[in-house]
């Protein structure tokens, strides 16, 4: 694969409810969504980074300057033969996994539509649907937080 294009683009998008942890309440996500073009065919992603390093010393804004100023200028250009091998061209950068992730999950998507497989099915997956469960916050009451995970439990989520 030739990586001939990489964009990151920053979105942000209103949450439903607040999410609150003992960090903080966040009312809005700061996204950054994770563009590769190899040999034509596009792939994506998006850098699981929180908006401030609370949950890990990475953020938004620290995945940001990562990938724009060392991990980008280190993979455009290159070919690879496989999304696995990007963590080789990366292992100068300590740190920074969120970032680096990104990069190589838009190049699993770009080899799974090469492949025309599903990403599942080229990482070894075998189930058309997996169990999942949903993350609640802190509430503003004890009775407000058993109403949305009653609604949670009741819309199929499994813990």
């Amino acid at each position: 694969m030739k990586v001939e294009r990489i964009q990151i683009r920053e979105i942000r998008i209103p949450l439903v409810n607040f999410f609150e942890t003992s960090f903080r309440r966040t009312t809005e996500r700061r996204i950054v969504l994770v563009e590769i073009t190899c040999d034509g065919v596009h792939g994506w992603a998006e850098c699981t980074a929180g908006e401030g390093p609370f949950y890990s010393y990475e953020s938004t804004d620290t995945a940001w300057c990562i990938l724009r100023d060392f991990l980008i200028p280190g993979l455009i250009g290159r070919t690879i033969d496989k999304a696995s091998d990007s963590g080789l061209l990366f292992r100068s950068i300590r740190g920074h996994n969120m970032a680096k992730a990104a990069l190589e999950c838009a190049l699993w998507d770009i080899e799974a539509r090469q492949a025309r497989v599903p990403l599942a099915k080229l990482i070894g997956g075998e189930l058309d649907e997996i169990p999942c469960g949903v993350s609640i916050g802190i509430d503003d009451s004890i009775q407000k937080l058993l109403e949305k995970v009653g609604r949670e439990v009741e819309a199929g989520y499994q813990r």
